[in-house]
């Protein structure tokens, strides 16, 4: 027997175990007979199916550019010899996707082809190939590939990149823009239960946001302009107020194409500035070294787990800290990108505590950290 073979066939007794234990089994019984599922391949290939789902938000999400209340979604399980893998797209408005345009490209997929899921590099290679986009649909594939693998070798995949879960790091809690009334609302919600906060700013009532939220609490903030400051010069003067106000880092002070802007604010900034709408994937980094501290990773945008590691092992072999980030997702998406947090400088990792219909328990938040399971895979169960 080959060694590859005996590793797959021991992990796979092992891995059964761990799924029947802490899953309540891998049979067809745990697939939502709610959905119509789009199966395509039979006869021993990897089978991929789908479904949209719309994921519900707790509280109305404002940004600098928009509004919303909820966040279209599609899930994607992929099926290989008795073993699931659970994927997710999640599709904010700034993406420019939806689930027409998931489903689409889901749809010209041909899964059955592989008889191997362990060929990770040729299967993601030609799922990138089928667009020049698509970056959630294709992060969807990619996390459910990666949860499948990891399941049948047993492990989680912060184990299996040898990393240690102990060094992951405390999770941000979003506050989006809002009025006073909310913003003392939403903190109130959450203060005993993070150690730092994200503060969405942008528009011109910002010292009122961080005002409000310092009238509940002295917690380290991060906060996330989403390209919504114009003047480099003002932007630079509230970020030395933010600063004196205990704020530790910014994303995205202005529009990304206004490197030079955002190069000249990271050069004279007290504070970490991290690219978020200004990098998508590996090809970006360097185009924007020296313009920023630091990059924010979201598989939603990079394409998935595969894209996101190098990610992170380029961007510190060029001196940048690193952050990992995620959309509105469940904890399918949220907990494949926590696999990741023991590596990182920051986390946002809360897009599954932002919702109100999440279909899966995974990585948790206690006492503020990030929290991994040994569950294999990407640690997740359906709930």
């Amino acid at each position: 027997m080959k060694r590859r073979d005996f590793l797959k066939t021991s992990a796979a007794i092992g891995a059964a175990g761990i799924c029947t234990g802490l899953m309540g089994g891998c049979s067809d019984r745990n697939k939502p007979e709610r959905f119509n599922f789009n199966i395509l391949g039979t006869g021993g290939g990897l089978k991929l199916s789908f479904y949209p789902y719309e994921l519900q938000l707790r509280h109305t999400f404002t940004v600098s550019s928009y509004s919303r209340k909820t966040t279209p979604g599609v899930q994607v399980q992929i099926d290989y010899e008795g073993f699931t893998g659970y994927g997710e797209a999640s599709m904010p408005p700034y993406l420019g996707q939806s689930v027409e345009t998931v489903t689409t490209f889901l749809s010209k997929v041909d899964m059955s082809q592989f008889r191997d899921p362990f060929q990770m590099e040729t299967i993601l290679a030609y799922i990138d190939s089928l667009s020049p986009g698509d970056g959630a649909a294709k992060a969807a594939i990619d996390i459910a590939l990666h949860d499948l693998t990891g399941k049948i070798i047993g492990l989680p995949w912060w184990r299996i990149w040898g990393l240690d879960a102990s060094k992951a790091p405390d999770t941000t809690f979003t506050i989006g823009i809002d009025t006073p009334d909310v913003v003392r609302e939403k903190t109130r919600e959450c203060v005993d239960r993070f150690n730092i906060l994200k503060v969405k700013v942008g528009l011109d009532n910002d010292k009122e946001m961080i005002g409000t939220i310092r009238e509940i609490t002295d917690l380290p903030l991060a906060v996330d302009a989403n390209q919504g400051w114009k003047d480099r010069e003002k932007a630079l003067d509230e970020i030395f107020w933010l600063y004196e106000n205990g704020v530790v880092m910014v994303e995205q002070p202005m529009a990304k194409e206004r490197m030079d802007d955002n190069a000249w604010i990271t050069e004279r900034s007290p504070i970490p500035v991290f690219a978020d709408e200004s990098i998508q994937r590996l090809a970006d980094i360097p185009s924007i070294k020296g313009a920023y501290n630091g990059i924010n990773i979201k598989l939603m945008k990079c394409t998935g787990m595969r894209e996101a590691w190098k990610m992170v092992n380029y961007a510190r072999t060029e001196g940048m800290k690193v952050m990992v980030g995620c959309m509105t997702e469940t904890s399918c998406a949220v907990s494949a990108a926590a696999q990741l947090s023991p590596a990182v400088d920051f986390a946002d990792l809360d897009g599954n505590l932002l919702i109100t219909n999440d279909l899966y328990k995974g990585m948790e938040v206690i006492d503020g950290k990030i929290t991994l399971s040994d569950l294999p895979g990407i640690g997740i169960r359906k709930i």
